[in-house]
């Protein structure tokens, strides 16, 4: 086994999270490793404009993704079955290199509200102990407030140059924007994007309704821009192509477009590609890490020393990698004791597919994240003291849905599915089809866990991950409710066709990729009893760990995650760099 340098940090996983982290602390001096599972891929090389965006290869058979072989975990809905692998992509999108998920994502990238940090306190306020310990719910607060996340939100906005429009501004509520965000200190670094077709229909119908419509900010920018690391980026052309794409025009906002070309220069820093970290190496007296153990494409060990280990990775890998390390203890759904694994959330998603006769949607331009959302049904936002559920969905409408292969199976219900009558069927439908999406929140539940499986093992003989899961019956409730109003409002657009989904009808699986949001396994919070991390996403186990990455979140809101996920390890970054290096110890009193 090979004995790497001594580095004083090694980053597991260069998507986002990694990405950023490593510009941070390589810019405040210090020597950076970043470790990859995946092949070096960069715009130029891979997604240049002259690489044709092939619908059947990337948006089909998925070429950007890490494939399900490396990838592979068990799922069952409860502890009385047995788990069983998945063996297809189904709701775990993972990046294939470098980049991670951030090279092929749609796009949106929202702050999380202001009610989702401190989610049990402010549940307790407004309707009382009884509503946050319902016997199968189990929420926590994040251990750091909205306010102060604010700075490093925008931050990470500037560095991807999101695309948008303010809706409070210092307390001051902005036409145009969203009146229901968290206030902000400025607004966007560049305006929203274009109004397309479905998005006017939706934003008339719901203004009517009294509802309170907006543009969702997105990392597809709307014009040229020029970030704080000196990096150019140039305007979306709305050629539709984003979800499972890369961009060759360098305007969606990705580590590749955004940090790479700053980071890859610095004489502080480099990248190990095609490697898989399999441990995290624990001191003689299991209080620190003193760096990783990984295996190279040749199958070759590898030790790589660091004074500081951050856990980057996606997070079933940051969780399993905690728990076949042996650091922290893990969670018991029984007595709801330990922490790693614990609060396993997805998104509850319901909605609306409908036909509009008539209209002329033109579903061919679009970007990934482009669309219209209220958020009047979202978080907090409505008055829940007389409905069995808690929390909420941003109901959005999109215009990136324009893909002929995805789109043959968007057709009015008692379509032909095969010959002529297909194809007059796809004919009449393609320009008057358009859907209300509800990105719905995820309460954790007290037997929704991650663990190690007792039987599946991958190829270097670890334990495969284990998801036990269900949706609560708050969450249930909530997806039913927003369905209605979906339903509702599409009715108001002047839908002659309406066929209404509900993921949540029916148990759980992996399998159908309803959203690829998953979250949880390594909750952050204030109380080490119940977290895993602490509010700087520091393991209360080992001091010198830190894990940045959907994994820390307790719950999940009625938004994408990314921008949190950027905004924590921006902020996690700077904490390591101006106080635990010069102080080695925990941040946070236990």
């Amino acid at each position: 086994m090979a004995t790497n340098r001594k580095a004083d940090v090694v980053v597991v996983g260069l998507g986002w999270a990694g990405s950023l982290m490593a510009e941070e602390l390589t810019r405040a001096g210090l020597e950076v490793v970043a470790i990859d599972r995946g092949p070096w891929m960069d715009t130029s090389t891979h997604t240049p404009p002259a690489v044709d965006p092939d619908e059947l290869r990337w948006g089909i058979r998925k070429e950007l993704f890490s494939p399900p072989k490396d990838n592979t975990l068990t799922f069952r809905n409860t502890t009385g079955q047995t788990a069983v692998p998945q063996r297809d992509f189904g709701i775990f999108e993972l990046g294939g290199g470098v980049g991670g998920a951030g090279f092929h994502w749609a796009g949106m990238s929202w702050r999380f509200d202001p009610y989702d940090f401190e989610i049990r306190s402010q549940t307790i306020e407004r309707y009382g102990y009884a509503r946050a310990e319902d016997g199968e719910l189990q929420l926590q607060d994040w251990g750091v407030t909205y306010d102060e996340m604010e700075p490093f939100y925008d931050r990470f906005e500037r560095i991807a140059g999101i695309s948008g429009k303010a809706g409070n501004l210092e307390g001051e509520i902005q036409p145009g924007g969203n009146p229901f965000e968290g206030w902000r200190a400025r607004d966007y670094p560049t305006p929203a994007l274009k109004t397309l077709r479905s998005m006017e229909v939706f934003c008339e119908a719901t203004a009517r309704m009294g509802y309170h419509p907006f543009t969702i900010p997105v990392a597809n920018l709307s014009q040229p821009y020029v970030n704080p690391l000196g990096v150019s980026m140039g305007a979306c052309t709305y050629c539709g192509f984003c979800l499972g794409y890369g961009c060759g025009n360098y305007s969606k906002s990705s580590p590749q477009a955004c940090v790479f070309p700053v980071l890859m220069r610095r004489p502080n820093f480099r990248v190990i590609t095609e490697s898989c970290v399999t441990g995290l190496n624990k001191a003689a007296d299991g209080r620190t890490v003193t760096g990783v153990t990984y295996v190279d494409a040749q199958g070759k060990e590898h030790i790589q020393d660091a004074a500081i280990v951050c856990l980057t990775a996606f997070m079933v890998d940051c969780t399993r990698l905690m728990l076949t390390s042996g650091i922290g203890r893990p969670y018991d759904p029984d007595t709801q004791e330990g922490t790693v694994g614990r609060n396993f959330t997805f998104q509850t998603v319901s909605g609306t597919d409908m036909w509009i006769e008539g209209e002329q949607m033109n579903p061919f331009i679009g970007a990934g994240g482009l669309g219209s959302q209220i958020d009047d049904f979202n978080a907090d936002n409505f008055d829940h003291s007389e409905l069995d559920f808690l929390h909420g969905a941003g109901m959005l409408t999109l215009a990136r849905d324009g893909a002929p292969i995805s789109k043959a199976g968007k057709l009015p219900e008692g379509s032909p599915r095969w010959g002529t009558g297909f194809k007059q069927a796809y004919r009449d439908s393609y320009q008057t089809y358009t859907t209300i999406f509800n990105q719905g929140s995820s309460m954790p539940v007290k037997r929704g866990y991650l663990d190690l499986d007792p039987t599946y093992r991958d190829k270097f003989g670890q334990p495969l991950l284990r998801i036990t899961y269900d949706y609560s019956q708050s969450d249930r409730n909530m997806a039913k409710y927003t369905m209605d109003r979906a339903v509702e409002i599409a009715r108001e657009m002047g839908a002659q066709h309406i066929t209404p989904f509900n993921f949540a009808d029916r148990p759980f699986t992996t399998a159908v990729i309803a959203s690829d949001h998953v979250i949880g396994g390594t909750p952050m919070g204030a109380d080490p009893q119940t977290s895993a991390v602490n509010p700087f996403l520091q393991s209360w186990d080992c001091h010198n760990l830190f894990v940045c990455s959907a994994s820390v979140f307790p719950m999940n809101s009625g938004y994408n995650p990314t921008a949190t996920v950027g905004a924590l390890a921006i902020r996690a970054a700077q904490a390591i760099h101006q106080d635990y290096v010069r102080n080695p110890g925990p941040l946070v009193e236990a």
